[in-house]
Order: C-alpha cells, then sequence, then structure tokens
C-alpha cells in the first residue's frame, strides 16, 4: 500500500491508512461496511435515566445537563418521525451524505418500554438512506430482553451499542454520581458481547463501543494508560472520548462556582489523549478526541471547548509534536497488530480477545 511522504508518515506508519490521523478515525470503518460516507442521525425517545429517577437513591450524575446529553435540545420534545427528518436534513447539508444511522442518543436509550423502542427501531429502518440504528445506554441498564432484541435486530441491519462508561476508576465513578462500579461496565461489556455473538463471517452481531471521559481531579497519566490496556483486553470495536467540561444547570457548576472543580485545560488534556493513543490497540476505531460545545450559552468552563476545529487542530498539533499515534506502545509488544492495521484489519478481526479476556 502506497504511503504519503514526509514527517507525519516517518513517525506514524498508519499515517496513509488513517488519512493523515495519529489515530484510527471510525469514519474509515463506516466507509469500509458501507462503501460511503455516513453519518448519524442523533434523536430521543427516553425521557429520564436511572439516576434522575433516583432508583436505590441515586442522583443525577454530577455533568450531564437537563438534556441527558443530546445534540439538538431544541426540537428533543418533538415525535421520532419529525426529529429523523429535521436532524437529518442537519447533518445531509453539514457533511453532504446520503447513508444515516439513527443514533437513540439522550439520557439512558434502554430505560424505556421495550415497545417503544422496538417502534422506534422500525420507523428509523422504515427510510430507506438509514443503514443501521445506534443505541446509547449505560452497563447497568442491560435486560435480558434489551439485548435480545439487539440481536433479533442485527440479523436485518447494523446495530451498534455505545456504553457510557466514562471511567473503569471506581473512585472516580462514585465522585462524579455514576450509580455503577467498574466492574459492572466491564461485565456489561462482556455480557453484550457474549450474548449477541457473532455471525458465520466471524463479525459480532452487535458493534460494541464504549465512551471514556478525561479531566478528573485525582486523574493521573497511569491511570489513563491502564485504561487503554484495560480497552485492549475489552471485546469492543470502538472507543468515543469526551473531556469533562462544565455546563449550567449541572451538579458540576455548583462545584465550579464554589471553587471545587477546575477542569483540565487543552495542553493537558491533549497530553493525556496521546497516552491513550500510544498505547491503545490501533485496530479500535476512534469517534473523536473530544467533546465540544454547541450550546455556548450553556458553557462555563474551560473556555477551548467552545471552539471546535482550532481546539482539534491544537490537539492534533499536540499529539503530532510528542511523536505519538495510536498504538505506538501497543505495537512495540505486538508488531504484528501494525501490519494487520496495514492490511485494513478493524477489532472485528481480533482474534486475540474473546469476550474481555486476552488469549
Amino acid at each position: 500500500m502506497a504511503r504519503r511522504t514526509g514527517s507525519l508518515a516517518a513517525m506514524n506508519p498508519n499515517a496513509a491508512v488513517w488519512d493523515g490521523k495519529p489515530y484510527h478515525p471510525i469514519s474509515l470503518d463506516y466507509k469500509s461496511r458501507f462503501g460511503g460516507k455516513v453519518v448519524k442521525v442523533p434523536v430521543s425517545i427516553a425521557e429520564s435515566c436511572p439516576n434522575r429517577d433516583g432508583l436505590k437513591g441515586m442522583k443525577t450524575c454530577i455533568f450531564c445537563d437537563e438534556h441527558g446529553s443530546f445534540a439538538y435540545a431544541d426540537s428533543q420534545k418533538d415525535d421520532l418521525k419529525s426529529q429523523i427528518e429535521l436532524h437529518r436534513s442537519k447533518v445531509t447539508e453539514r457533511f453532504n451524505a446520503a447513508k444515516f444511522l439513527i443514533y437513540f442518543q439522550a439520557y439512558t436509550t434502554t430505560f424505556t418500554a421495550l415497545g417503544r423502542l422496538k417502534s422506534g427501531f422500525d420507523l428509523a429502518l422504515s427510510y430507506p438512506d438509514t443503514v443501521g440504528l445506534v443505541v446509547g445506554t449505560r452497563p447497568d441498564c442491560l435486560s435480558e430482553a434489551v439485548i435480545r432484541t439487539w440481536k433479533e435486530y442485527s440479523d436485518k441491519t447494523f446495530v451498534a451499542v455505545e456504553l457510557g462508561v466514562q471511567s473503569f476508576d471506581d473512585g472516580q465513578l462514585e465522585w462524579m454520581r455514576r450509580g455503577h462500579t467498574g466492574s459492572q461496565a466491564i461485565r456489561g461489556i462482556e455480557r453484550i458481547a457474549k450474548e449477541t455473538g457473532v455471525n458465520a463471517t466471524g463479525r459480532p452481531n452487535v458493534d460494541l463501543g464504549i465512551h471514556l471521559m478525561f479531566g478528573w481531579p485525582t486523574e493521573n497519566d497511569k491511570q489513563i494508560i491502564e485504561t487503554a490496556r484495560l480497552c485492549n483486553s475489552l471485546p469492543i470495536s470502538n472507543v468515543k472520548l469526551h473531556n469533562l467540561h462544565v455546563l449550567d444547570k449541572t451538579p458540576l457548576a455548583e462545584m465550579y462556582r464554589a471553587g471545587e472543580f477546575q477542569p483540565i485545560e487543552l495542553d493537558l488534556y491533549a497530553h493525556r489523549v496521546a497516552l491513550f493513543l500510544d498505547h491503545l490497540d490501533p485496530r479500535i476505531a476512534i469517534h473523536r478526541l473530544a467533546a465540544l460545545s454547541n450550546r455556548w450559552d450553556e458553557l462555563l468552563a474551560p473556555d477551548w471547548v467552545r471552539h471546535k476545529m482550532r481546539s482539534f487542530q491544537g490537539m492534533i498539533d499536540r499529539i503530532n509534536a510528542a511523536g505519538a499515534y495510536q498504538g505506538r506502545r501497543f505495537a512495540a509488544e505486538l508488531p504484528k497488530v501494525v501490519d494487520d492495521v496495514a492490511n485494513g484489519a478493524g477489532l472485528i478481526d481480533r482474534p486475540d480477545v474473546k469476550h474481555g479476556i486476552s488469549i
């Protein structure tokens, strides 16, 4: 395979495969699977989550806003058909795409009636340009019926699940009031992989990814490296990174105003992302490197979160300047992985990982 010339390609052996990026972008996996550009269309059908309802004494996560981290708050109360058509038109104009994944995003999608969930899936799939479903949920909200439903729908379309893990550290999880432990997250990941299984080609029936958040008060470099290594051992195919930032009308906003929390700055965050990428299996795809706010009226801090492209390029520049790229340290231990990536392998081709156990 031809490679680009220049210093970046010299540092990162996968630069050509990854369109010059220091990480494995999930857009390449979508293009390979669907034959072209695919864009997510965020929608909301859940009205709450276990935390907001106070189940087992839980409280709202400290970082979560009143919209349940939904991308289009203004239309959140619209019916699902209206949301799909409105949000699809927005992303079509922005990204010039013709194929879509309907992303059930807000709150905890599986914290709703199963019948309503299935009806939502069926409506989403009734649009001919819908090529799959993406479900956002949490690792402690996984009933047998929900997992069985994912498996059933995977027989007729692409199904992806994104679990809001945020951290595997119990101290950090308790501080953010998540209501689940790191062990529960691991068990949830392994359970989904085991119970949904693989198809005849060896691919997982359900594409499984996790969300991680960096910027906790007790966070250190060692934890970031250990998190990457743990991801390598789990049956996941992708990761989405978030930076902990302060939105108004959240418990974290109260802590910030009281001087009890200071958000992470761009330099340190980019350093942590570079560390994570360095130790992460290059076959695991990355959705994004950071969460950048599009509701400026709600954002309190840090200011760099307001500037999407400038901050993104700033992270890329810092990662490249450090000579970091996804799998740099991982590949030093397992050089075969670099060859796999160069040949187009993704996590679906990882025979070394089965249900969270390295073999």
